[in-house]
Protein backbone atom coordinates (compact mmCIF):
# COMPACT_ATOMS: atom_id res chain seq x y z
CA UNK A 1 0.00 0.00 0.00
CA UNK A 2 1.70 3.24 -1.06
CA UNK A 3 2.26 6.36 1.44
CA UNK A 4 -0.86 8.27 -0.14
CA UNK A 5 -3.51 5.74 0.35
CA UNK A 6 -2.59 4.40 3.86
CA UNK A 7 -6.14 4.43 5.97
CA UNK A 8 -5.03 5.01 9.42
CA UNK A 9 -7.95 4.28 11.80
CA UNK A 10 -9.60 7.31 13.58
CA UNK A 11 -7.70 7.89 17.29
CA UNK A 12 -10.29 7.04 20.30
CA UNK A 13 -10.36 10.03 21.87
CA UNK A 14 -12.28 8.87 24.64
CA UNK A 15 -8.68 7.51 25.37
CA UNK A 16 -7.43 10.92 26.03
CA UNK A 17 -7.52 13.97 28.24
CA UNK A 18 -9.42 16.28 27.53
CA UNK A 19 -7.36 19.22 25.85
CA UNK A 20 -8.60 21.76 28.65
CA UNK A 21 -9.41 20.81 32.27
CA UNK A 22 -10.23 22.23 35.24
CA UNK A 23 -7.66 20.44 37.54
CA UNK A 24 -4.30 21.21 35.65
CA UNK A 25 -4.78 24.90 35.64
CA UNK A 26 -1.79 25.44 33.10
CA UNK A 27 -4.41 23.99 30.43
CA UNK A 28 -6.48 26.70 30.37
CA UNK A 29 -3.42 28.89 29.03
CA UNK A 30 -2.22 26.76 26.53
CA UNK A 31 -5.04 24.40 25.83
CA UNK A 32 -6.71 25.62 22.36
CA UNK A 33 -9.95 27.53 22.11
CA UNK A 34 -11.11 27.46 18.90
CA UNK A 35 -11.74 24.86 16.24
CA UNK A 36 -9.14 22.20 15.49
CA UNK A 37 -8.18 22.34 11.99
CA UNK A 38 -8.37 19.22 10.13
CA UNK A 39 -5.09 17.95 8.57
CA UNK A 40 -5.70 16.71 5.23
CA UNK A 41 -5.16 12.88 4.84
CA UNK A 42 -3.10 12.68 2.45
CA UNK A 43 -0.68 14.84 4.63
CA UNK A 44 -1.60 12.39 7.79
CA UNK A 45 -0.66 9.39 6.05
CA UNK A 46 3.11 10.67 4.81
CA UNK A 47 5.70 8.39 5.90
CA UNK A 48 7.78 9.73 9.18
CA UNK A 49 11.42 10.49 9.28
CA UNK A 50 13.53 7.61 8.91
CA UNK A 51 16.22 7.06 11.76
CA UNK A 52 19.15 4.78 10.32
CA UNK A 53 21.08 3.21 13.51
CA UNK A 54 23.88 5.27 12.44
CA UNK A 55 22.09 8.26 14.34
CA UNK A 56 21.80 6.44 17.74
CA UNK A 57 24.83 6.19 19.69
CA UNK A 58 25.94 3.30 22.15
CA UNK A 59 25.24 5.06 24.97
CA UNK A 60 22.11 6.51 23.81
CA UNK A 61 19.34 3.84 25.56
CA UNK A 62 22.01 3.69 29.01
CA UNK A 63 20.88 7.06 31.36
CA UNK A 64 23.33 5.50 33.74
CA UNK A 65 26.43 6.02 31.39
CA UNK A 66 25.79 8.32 28.31
CA UNK A 67 26.18 11.40 31.19
CA UNK A 68 28.96 10.54 33.45
CA UNK A 69 31.69 12.69 34.41
CA UNK A 70 33.13 11.15 37.36
CA UNK A 71 30.98 8.48 39.01
CA UNK A 72 27.86 6.70 38.52
CA UNK A 73 24.59 8.43 38.85
CA UNK A 74 22.57 8.20 41.97
CA UNK A 75 19.42 6.31 42.38
CA UNK A 76 17.92 3.17 42.09
CA UNK A 77 18.53 1.33 38.59
CA UNK A 78 16.03 0.35 36.53
CA UNK A 79 15.49 -1.38 33.34
CA UNK A 80 12.47 -0.17 30.93
CA UNK A 81 11.73 -2.10 28.12
CA UNK A 82 8.55 -2.79 26.18
CA UNK A 83 7.37 -3.08 22.21
CA UNK A 84 6.18 -0.07 19.77
CA UNK A 85 2.39 -1.51 18.10
CA UNK A 86 0.07 -0.34 15.94
CA UNK A 87 -3.06 0.00 16.02
CA UNK A 88 -3.57 -3.30 14.37
CA UNK A 89 -1.47 -4.61 17.39
CA UNK A 90 1.59 -5.42 14.83
CA UNK A 91 5.27 -4.32 16.11
CA UNK A 92 6.35 -1.01 15.10
CA UNK A 93 10.20 -1.66 13.88
CA UNK A 94 13.03 0.60 13.44
CA UNK A 95 11.28 3.35 14.96
CA UNK A 96 12.40 6.41 17.24
CA UNK A 97 11.75 6.30 21.65
CA UNK A 98 12.85 9.31 23.14
CA UNK A 99 12.79 9.33 26.77
CA UNK A 100 13.50 12.19 29.69
CA UNK A 101 12.96 12.30 33.19
CA UNK A 102 13.40 13.83 36.64
CA UNK A 103 16.73 12.29 38.20
CA UNK A 104 16.20 10.70 41.76
CA UNK A 105 15.70 13.56 43.37
CA UNK A 106 12.67 14.33 41.54
CA UNK A 107 14.33 17.09 39.38
CA UNK A 108 14.90 17.68 36.03
CA UNK A 109 18.42 19.45 34.18
CA UNK A 110 16.78 22.14 32.97
CA UNK A 111 16.96 25.96 33.56
CA UNK A 112 13.42 26.43 34.47
CA UNK A 113 13.25 23.57 37.17
CA UNK A 114 13.76 25.21 40.18
CA UNK A 115 13.18 22.49 42.67
CA UNK A 116 14.56 22.72 45.91
CA UNK A 117 16.71 19.07 45.24
CA UNK A 118 20.24 18.36 44.45
CA UNK A 119 21.46 18.02 40.50
CA UNK A 120 23.19 14.87 39.32
CA UNK A 121 26.21 15.81 37.77
CA UNK A 122 26.68 12.41 36.56
CA UNK A 123 22.95 12.33 34.81
CA UNK A 124 21.53 14.44 32.19
CA UNK A 125 17.89 12.49 32.24
CA UNK A 126 17.32 11.99 28.50
CA UNK A 127 17.89 8.88 26.01
CA UNK A 128 16.69 7.53 23.13
CA UNK A 129 16.72 4.21 21.13
CA UNK A 130 15.54 2.64 17.99
CA UNK A 131 12.94 -0.23 18.20
CA UNK A 132 13.82 -3.80 16.64
CA UNK A 133 12.28 -5.81 14.35
CA UNK A 134 9.49 -6.83 16.92
CA UNK A 135 9.15 -3.21 17.82
CA UNK A 136 10.81 -3.62 21.27
CA UNK A 137 12.79 -0.35 22.55
CA UNK A 138 15.23 -0.85 25.97
CA UNK A 139 16.32 1.36 28.64
CA UNK A 140 18.72 1.81 31.29
CA UNK A 141 18.26 4.27 33.77
CA UNK A 142 17.50 5.49 36.95
CA UNK A 143 14.32 5.81 38.38
CA UNK A 144 13.13 9.04 39.13
CA UNK A 145 11.69 10.93 42.27
CA UNK A 146 8.57 12.49 42.96
CA UNK A 147 8.69 16.23 42.85
CA UNK A 148 5.95 19.35 43.67
CA UNK A 149 4.70 21.39 41.29
CA UNK A 150 2.68 24.41 42.09
CA UNK A 151 -0.51 23.17 40.52
CA UNK A 152 -2.67 23.55 43.74
CA UNK A 153 -1.55 23.12 47.84
CA UNK A 154 0.53 20.61 48.56
CA UNK A 155 0.69 19.19 44.95
CA UNK A 156 3.61 16.38 43.80
CA UNK A 157 3.77 14.60 40.60
CA UNK A 158 3.80 11.06 40.94
CA UNK A 159 7.08 9.33 39.70
CA UNK A 160 7.01 9.08 36.38
CA UNK A 161 8.54 9.04 32.81
CA UNK A 162 8.28 10.83 29.32
CA UNK A 163 8.19 9.22 25.78
CA UNK A 164 8.16 10.63 22.46
CA UNK A 165 7.57 7.98 19.97
CA UNK A 166 7.17 8.68 16.21
CA UNK A 167 6.30 5.36 14.58
CA UNK A 168 5.73 5.18 10.65
CA UNK A 169 3.58 8.28 10.04
CA UNK A 170 3.49 11.98 11.14
CA UNK A 171 -0.61 11.26 12.48
CA UNK A 172 0.67 8.45 14.36
CA UNK A 173 2.98 10.66 16.86
CA UNK A 174 2.82 10.02 20.40
CA UNK A 175 4.11 12.01 23.77
CA UNK A 176 2.86 10.44 26.78
CA UNK A 177 3.91 9.45 30.55
CA UNK A 178 4.47 6.32 31.85
CA UNK A 179 3.90 5.80 35.55
CA UNK A 180 4.66 2.92 38.23
CA UNK A 181 2.61 0.84 39.95
CA UNK A 182 1.14 1.19 43.50
CA UNK A 183 2.23 5.09 43.13
CA UNK A 184 0.12 6.86 46.19
CA UNK A 185 0.35 10.08 44.60
CA UNK A 186 -1.57 8.63 41.12
CA UNK A 187 -4.74 9.16 42.90
CA UNK A 188 -3.52 13.26 43.97
CA UNK A 189 -2.64 13.77 40.16
CA UNK A 190 -4.33 15.88 38.05
CA UNK A 191 -2.41 15.10 35.03
CA UNK A 192 -3.39 11.32 35.66
CA UNK A 193 -6.63 11.65 36.85
CA UNK A 194 -7.42 13.53 33.89
CA UNK A 195 -6.97 10.63 31.47
CA UNK A 196 -10.39 8.52 31.80
CA UNK A 197 -10.47 5.87 33.90
CA UNK A 198 -10.81 3.11 31.82
CA UNK A 199 -7.89 3.88 29.84
CA UNK A 200 -5.43 4.67 33.22
CA UNK A 201 -3.89 1.29 33.52
CA UNK A 202 -2.37 2.08 30.09
CA UNK A 203 -0.42 4.63 31.72
CA UNK A 204 1.46 2.47 34.15
CA UNK A 205 4.26 -0.14 33.60
CA UNK A 206 4.21 -4.07 34.85
CA UNK A 207 7.32 -4.63 36.77
CA UNK A 208 8.67 -7.67 35.85
CA UNK A 209 11.05 -10.23 37.30
CA UNK A 210 12.12 -11.54 34.14
CA UNK A 211 13.29 -8.43 32.94
CA UNK A 212 14.74 -7.72 36.37
CA UNK A 213 18.75 -8.31 36.54
CA UNK A 214 19.78 -10.12 39.54
CA UNK A 215 21.84 -7.77 41.73
CA UNK A 216 21.87 -4.74 39.62
CA UNK A 217 18.63 -3.63 38.43
CA UNK A 218 14.61 -3.96 38.58
CA UNK A 219 12.82 -4.44 35.06
CA UNK A 220 9.34 -3.00 33.78
CA UNK A 221 7.48 -3.63 31.13
CA UNK A 222 5.49 -0.33 29.20
CA UNK A 223 4.32 -1.22 25.28
CA UNK A 224 3.33 1.86 23.83
CA UNK A 225 0.62 1.84 21.28
CA UNK A 226 0.03 4.66 18.66
CA UNK A 227 -3.53 4.03 17.52
CA UNK A 228 -6.28 2.75 17.73
CA UNK A 229 -8.92 1.08 20.26
CA UNK A 230 -6.03 0.54 22.90
CA UNK A 231 -4.20 3.23 21.62
CA UNK A 232 -1.96 4.99 25.06
CA UNK A 233 -3.05 7.90 26.25
CA UNK A 234 -1.28 11.13 25.09
CA UNK A 235 -0.24 13.33 27.82
CA UNK A 236 -1.46 17.34 27.72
Amino acid sequence: MSETTTVLRPRDWDSHPKLIDSGYKSTALRGPKQLLVPVKQNLANLRSPVYGHGIIGELDGDLTRNAVRNGEPLGERMIVTGRVLDEGGRPVPNTLVELWQANACGRYVHKVDQHDAPLDANFLGAGRALTDAQGRYKFLTIKPGAYPWRNHHNAWRPQHLHFSVFGQYFATRLVTQMYFPGDPLLAYDPIFQATPAHARDRLIARFSMDVTEPEYALGYEFDIVLRGADQTPMEF
